[in-house]
């Protein structure tokens, strides 16, 4: 891996950004209803690369992915007036659950709106979460098609959008898993490996090791059918995708959040991407080594270690296992391309 490129300099924004305190304060908010979920040393990993490897295993929060802090983090301030007007939120997975198990530990009314062709097994844990709070609306084919139904929605209804990522509330609760990962860390770390899709995941926890641990170097992994991220750093914009593959579908975003982007150019060091085959790869290894259940996205930081094997030897490293609904029934895709 040769040293990273010089970033170019950060745009300026005329939206205010998340910052540590409001990190924070959305930590407060959540006691006693998102898990503090635990920073756990992989054997397995740490005698393959040499290192120290530790895995915040957020396959372990109550929907099985981190989405649940950003999306809690900002049903929760809604106020008295919004409450009764209830949320309305697009997604064919792990947002969906995260924003469905808010809405029923609040008592707030949503409705969710998912492309026709999601998989009963993610529709159904959406109701599971949401119990009666929570109207799923299956509609297109597509994200594009259910987010445009949601936004209409919203319009004709006044329900607040509740944004996946590029919203001031959400990433501040995805930040969230860095206060718990930088007060359990057994001493300094050398290295942090993030998903990126959206890049609210990304943006929470690069704020908090920007102020918290400047040596910590960062790193984004996308898919590299879909690395938008990449692609607008060596653009020097926020670009869009013409075409992404869908196939590693909770980190396949045609375009990274406007608050995102700004924040990821300020703290990531680098941004890389993996393909289908590691990822894929990586995914069976966690379980058949760890007997760990992840999703494609949550393997992204884990499948990048292999271009970093000479710089992390001896480090203190950090993967960030971000969810684990795997839907099995793709369990043939996954085979067939990790041995392609």
């Amino acid at each position: 891996m040769t040293a990273a490129a010089a970033l170019p300099e950060p745009l300026t924004f005329t939206d205010l950004l998340p910052e540590v305190q409001d990190i924070e304060a959305a930590a407060a908010r959540m006691e006693g209803i998102i898990r503090h979920t635990p920073l756990q040393k992989s054997e397995y990993l740490s005698r393959k690369y040499k290192a120290e490897i530790l895995l915040k295993r957020e396959d372990q929060q109550p929907v099985r992915s981190f989405k649940i802090r950003g999306a809690y983090n900002r049903i929760a301030q809604l106020s008295d007036q919004e409450r009764a007007c209830g949320i309305v939120c697009a997604s064919a997975g792990n947002h969906a659950q995260g924003v469905a198990y808010s809405c029923h530990a609040l008592g707030i009314r949503g409705r969710v709106f998912m492309p026709a062709n999601t998989p009963a097994l993610k529709v159904n844990k959406v109701r599971e979460f949401g119990g009666d709070q929570i109207d799923v609306v299956l509609t297109g084919h597509t994200f594009d098609d259910a987010c445009a139904a949601a936004k209409e929605f919203e319009r004709t209804e006044g329900a607040t959008f509740i944004h996946p990522f590029d919203d001031f509330d959400v990433i501040a609760g995805q930040g969230t898993l860095a206060l718990e990962t930088l007060e359990d860390a057994p001493g300094a770390i050398d290295y942090l490996f993030a998903p990126v899709g959206g890049g609210g995941l990304a943006s929470g926890v690069g704020t908090v090791f920007h102020h918290r641990s400047p040596d910590t170097y960062l790193v984004g992994v996308e898919p590299k059918d879909a690395a938008a991220l990449k692609h607008s750093f060596a653009a020097g914009y926020n670009l869009t995708l013409a075409r992404i593959d869908p196939f590693i579908d909770g980190a396949a975003t045609k375009r990274i959040g406007e608050l995102g982007y700004t924040i990821c150019r300020q703290a990531l060091h680098e941004v890389v991407s993996v393909d289908d085959k590691a990822t894929c790869s990586t995914l069976i290894d966690l379980y058949q080594e760890e007997a760990i259940v992840a999703e494609l996205a949550g393997c992204l930081s884990i499948a990048a270690l292999e271009q970093y094997k000479d710089e992390i030897a001896g480090k203190r490293v950090v993967c960030i296992l971000s969810g684990g609904n795997n839907d099995f029934t793709r369990a043939g895709q996954i085979m067939q391309k990790a041995n392609a």
